[in-house]
Parts: C-alpha cells; sequence; structure tokens
C-alpha cells in the first residue's frame, strides 16, 4: 500500500491528524479543479466542503486501485456536477458572504493572464481535461478512468483542446 493509501487507512478508522495531513496535501488541487468546473470561488469552496467531508465519511471505500489524488478528485468532480444540477433545478440559495474571494485558497498562486484567459475559451470538457493533465498531473488512463471515458476520447479532447489553445494565444 502506498502513503496515500496507508494515510486514506488511518482516515477511515476516523484519525483526526491523519485527515488534517490529507486536506492539507490535497485541498488545493480539489478547489483548483472544482474551479475549473464551476467557474465561482464561492461555489469551488462548497465543493472542497463538501468533498472533504466525504472523504472522511467514506475512506474505507478507496480501494487503491488508482492513486488516492484519482479518487478524491473523482469525489471533487461528482460533487460539482451535483451543485450545478443542483443550480439549474433552483434548489441552492444564492451566495450571501460577499468574503467568499477572501477565502480562495489559491490567492497566492500566480497564473499567467494569457494563458488563463485562452483556458476561458475552451469548452468546459475540453478544459476539465487540460486542467487533469497540466494542473494536476494526471495520465491519460487515470483521467479515462475518472471521467467514465475510453482513453482515445480524452486524447482526443487532449488534441482538441491543444489546438484551441494554440489559435487563441497565437
Amino acid at each position: 500500500m502506498t502513503g496515500e493509501g496507508r494515510l486514506l487507512a488511518l482516515v477511515a478508522t476516523q484519525d483526526r491528524g491523519a485527515f488534517h495531513l490529507l486536506y492539507d496535501q490535497y485541498a488545493n488541487a480539489v478547489y483548483r479543479y472544482a474551479l475549473s468546473i464551476l467557474r465561482k470561488p464561492h461555489l469551488a469552496e462548497e465543493v472542497l466542503q463538501e468533498t472533504m467531508m466525504a472523504v472522511w465519511k467514506g475512506a474505507r471505500h478507496f480501494k487503491g486501485r488508482s492513486k488516492a489524488l484519482t479518487w478524491i478528485l473523482g469525489i471533487a468532480r461528482n460533487q460539482a456536477h451535483s451543485l450545478i444540477r443542483k443550480e439549474a433545478k433552483g434548489q441552492r440559495l444564492p451566495e450571501t458572504d460577499s468574503s467568499a474571494e477572501t477565502r480562495d485558497p489559491t490567492r497566492n498562486l500566480h497564473v499567467d493572464l494569457c494563458v488563463q484567459e485562452a483556458l476561458e475559451t475552451l469548452s468546459p470538457m475540453h478544459r476539465e481535461v487540460m486542467h487533469l493533465v497540466f494542473y494536476e498531473n494526471l495520465s491519460m488512463r487515470e483521467i479515462a478512468d475518472m471521467l467514465g471515458i475510453p482513453e482515445g476520447t480524452v486524447k482526443s479532447r487532449m488534441h482538441h483542446a491543444r489546438q484551441a489553445m494554440a489559435k487563441e494565444l497565437t
């Protein structure tokens, strides 16, 4: 079992110290991924919290067939899409806390403005794959497993995303 797997095994026993370590290790990645899907910091923060609660409650379900990050991002993806469905149905109250922007855990990360603007022009499915490859360093196989699509589809999306990015950046 990897170090990640041992950490999740400890979280499964409700070890708060292990959970704090896991949170510190993965919170920024989960937040950035949720933000890449939802495009709103307060919603990404909500998904981060819901994801980490799901990890706390469901760590015993981690089987070690993937990296812990892949498993956790899969939970985050499900949480984000669930939130999108709730918002579409009007089942959520709008964010009223104007300080949500100040809670952004990635506020110290510097992203090149040109690249960020080019990413914004991509479709959500292309932006998601680009994020998982370049920001989370997942392999094509890991992304395919996480998204439940063939590896060839991931490669195709990356190819089209790269073409669109190149066009935007020239």
